[in-house]
């Protein structure tokens, strides 16, 4: 059984920094396409950033480029959000998605599309607010 958990949401003041976590059991994160999304109040879920064992690459929202990193801890079955530069409207339900189901040539397109992915963790608050 699949099992995502995120970790490291909270209130931050405007300019601040927080890093998310993102673990598995029962899952090889490290071996395929994990996702963060997130989804603010009155607001549609949106992809924020990805990162693709599967094709090396790394995606990125237009609102958070420049300021949040996405990486991955092999040894500890690990995927880390980091955001710099919070924002307020950065505030939102963030959550960790596996198991990505799309073609991996489509991923360019589909990695922010949350039906492509199979496995999805609780969320974790994160507020930015002074």
């Amino acid at each position: 059984q699949v099992h995502v958990v995120e970790s490291g949401g909270g209130l931050v003041q405007p300019g601040g920094s927080l890093r998310l976590s993102c673990e598995a059991s029962g899952f090889a994160l490290h071996l395929d396409v994990i996702g963060w999304f997130r989804q603010a109040p009155g607001k549609e879920r949106e992809g924020v950033s990805c990162i693709s064992s599967r094709d090396g690459n790394i995606y990125y929202a237009d609102s958070v480029k420049g300021r949040f990193t996405i990486s991955r801890d092999n040894a500890n079955n690990t995927v880390y959000l980091q955001m710099n530069g919070l924002k307020p409207e950065d505030t939102a339900v963030y959550s960790c998605a596996a198991g990505y189901r799309g073609p991996i040539t489509l991923l360019p397109r589909l990695w922010d599309d949350s039906r492509e992915y199979s496995y999805w963790g609780q969320g974790a608050q994160v507020t930015v607010s002074s």
